[in-house]
């Protein structure tokens, strides 16, 4: 009889650990499938402007838990920009959504296809597609009467004119952050606008963007054709050019919401 009984504690401790080790190794394989939790975020301006202009963005994002990084664009070159962003993607510690804005987008769309990077996200921004150009987009549609974008100088560098900088560029911002926007503009050398793509990522990785529907510098037009064309899920936001800058909360919502698909919730 003691046998028996003994027989019987073996058999059930040896059940007991083989449930035990079944439910380690699922939740071990659930664990190794299930995608991670996106919290990086790195942000790429657009010509005309310079890193500070994602200010009210990060401070968006900081304060709901991403890490924000933003990439300072040399905007001498496509391929220097890109190097730039990639230097900056390197340096991210898991899964990254890519933001661009303006000529940022075609940054990205190169850029996007880093190992690092999970999801696109274009605000009013360039979205081109393989051997094609931002310019060939800007040409798509005649600009609007306060496009203040100039013709290239000697050098090759665009500028955008001090005249119509606030009403073409970010005519829902004071005054006087307008001004600040305008002097603190990078010089944006013209063969940037005019280079082909070779890989465009959002064929490959899912796409997100905002609609600026006042955009005076890319025509919201241009923006709805890219964002269609690529079946980019697109929101549309009522402001400028620099949404980012004057619709903050509502940008950011777009690529929380990006996040959280991508990690699965």
């Amino acid at each position: 009889m003691k046998t028996i009984n003994l027989k019987r504690q073996l058999n059930r401790v040896f059940m007991s650990a083989a449930l035990i080790l079944t439910f380690l190794l699922s939740a071990t394989s659930i664990a190794q499938t299930a995608p991670a939790k996106v919290k990086n975020v790195v942000l790429v301006h657009g010509a005309f402007a310079d890193g500070s202009g994602w200010r009210n963005l990060y401070d968006v994002l900081s304060k709901k838990g991403y890490k924000v990084t933003i990439v300072q664009n040399p905007l001498s070159s496509l391929e220097d920009d890109v190097a730039a962003t990639n230097m900056v993607l390197d340096n991210q510690d898991g899964p990254t959504i890519l933001v661009g804005h303006s000529w940022g987008g075609a940054v990205i769309t190169q850029a996007g296809n880093h190992p690092n990077v999970v999801g696109l996200v274009y605000v009013a921004a360039f979205q081109p597609d393989n051997g094609e150009s931002a310019l060939q987009w800007v040409q798509t549609t005649a600009p609007a009467p306060e496009n203040g974008v100039l013709a290239p100088n000697d050098k090759g560098i665009v500028y955008y004119d001090e005249a119509k900088f606030h009403a073409g560029f970010c005519a829902d911002v004071s005054k006087e952050d307008a001004a600040f926007m305008y002097a603190s503009q990078g010089a944006f050398y013209a063969k940037g606008f005019i280079t082909p793509i070779t890989k465009a990522a959002w064929k490959d990785k899912p796409a997100y963007a905002v609609i600026a529907t006042q955009d005076k510098s890319i025509d919201p037009s241009i923006q709805h054709a890219m964002y269609k064309r690529s079946k980019t899920k697109a929101t549309e936001v009522k402001g400028s050019h620099c949404v980012f800058i004057s619709q903050p909360e509502a940008v950011a919502n777009v690529i929380i919401g990006a996040a959280k698909d991508l990690s699965g919730k």
